[in-house]
C-alpha cells in the first residue's frame, strides 16, 4: 500500500510519526513548569498527576521515536503489516 506524501513531500506517516515525537517532547517540557506551580501552590496530588502525565508523555515519545527509526530504517511497523 503506497503512502501519500501530502503537501510536504514527506510521507504522512513519517510526518505524523515526527509530530507526535515533537509534541510529546513539548508537552514534557512545558509540564515541568506546571510541576514547580503546583508545588509551590503547595499542590502535591495536582504536582503527581502532571509528573504522571509528563511520564505518559516521555513514554509516548519513546514509542515514536521507535516506530520512526523503523520506518526510515527501512523497516515496517507492525501496524503497516496488517
Amino acid at each position: 500500500m503506497a503512502s501519500s506524501t501530502g503537501n510536504t513531500g514527506t510521507q504522512d506517516t513519517h510526518y505524523n510519526l515526527v509530530s507526535i515525537l515533537y509534541h510529546a517532547l513539548q508537552g514534557a517540557e512545558t509540564y515541568d513548569q506546571y510541576i514547580q506551580d503546583a508545588e509551590q501552590a503547595g499542590n502535591q496530588e495536582l504536582a503527581q498527576f502532571f509528573r504522571e502525565v509528563q511520564q505518559q508523555n516521555k513514554q509516548r515519545a519513546d514509542k515514536a521515536k521507535q516506530l520512526l527509526a523503523g520506518e526510515l530504517g527501512g523497516g515496517q511497523s507492525q501496524s503497516a503489516s496488517r
